[in-house]
C-alpha cells in the first residue's frame, strides 16, 4: 500500500473557462507528488481534443463572469459588459466575444493556455480517462478525434482509484 496521496478529478464541462481548473488542480496535485486521474465525461470530453478551437467562454448563464476585461484601448476597458443573459442570446458573436476578451486576458497576465496546461499533465504522468460511454454516445472517433495516451473506460473503473483517493473532485 502507498502512502502516496491521490486526487481524482471529473471533467464534466466543455468550455475554456471551465477547462482551466481541473488542468490546473491535476498539474498541481501532480507537482505536489499526488498520483492523479481526471475522468472526462459528456462536454469535459472537449478538452481530450486534438483541436481545442471548440473551447469557448459561454458568458450565458455564467452571471459571475467579469466582462469588464483589462483589454483593448483605454476607452474599451472602461466599458461594463455585463449584459443579461436574454440580451446575449440574441446579440451575434457574443460568444466569440467573450472568447476573445478571455484569451487576450489570459495572455496579457501571462496564464498559461489550455494545450499548455494539459501538455503538462501529460508530462507529469496524470492520467486521463475519456469516458467510453460517452465517446460512443457522441460518435466520437478516438483515432481522430482525441489526443494519445488517453484510456477509454466506463465509469466503475474511474471508481476503482477515486474510491481510494484522498481528494475527489467533480468539475
Amino acid at each position: 500500500m502507498s502512502d502516496q496521496k491521490k486526487l481524482a478529478i471529473i471533467a464534466t464541462k466543455g468550455t475554456l473557462d471551465w477547462a482551466y481548473p481541473p488542468f490546473i488542480l491535476a498539474s498541481t496535485a501532480a507537482a505536489l507528488d499526488y498520483e492523479v486521474e481526471v475522468f472526462f465525461t459528456f462536454y469535459g470530453l472537449q478538452m481530450l481534443k486534438k483541436d481545442l478551437s471548440c473551447l469557448k467562454v459561454s458568458p450565458l448563464g455564467n452571471p459571475g463572469m467579469p466582462m469588464k476585461m483589462p483589454v483593448g484601448p483605454k476607452w474599451f476597458q472602461g466599458i461594463n459588459w455585463n449584459i443579461p443573459n436574454a440580451i446575449q442570446a440574441i446579440i451575434p458573436g457574443y460568444e466569440n466575444l467573450a472568447t476573445t476578451l478571455m484569451k487576450k486576458t489570459i495572455a496579457n497576465n501571462g496564464v498559461a493556455t489550455i494545450p499548455d496546461l494539459r501538455e503538462m499533465c501529460q508530462e507529469a504522468e496524470v492520467k486521463f480517462i475519456a469516458c467510453q460511454m460517452t465517446v460512443e454516445l457522441f460518435g466520437f472517433d478516438p483515432e481522430t478525434d482525441f489526443i494519445d495516451d488517453i484510456e477509454y473506460a466506463g465509469a466503475a473503473k474511474f471508481f476503482e482509484f477515486a474510491g481510494d483517493s484522498d481528494i475527489c473532485l467533480y468539475i
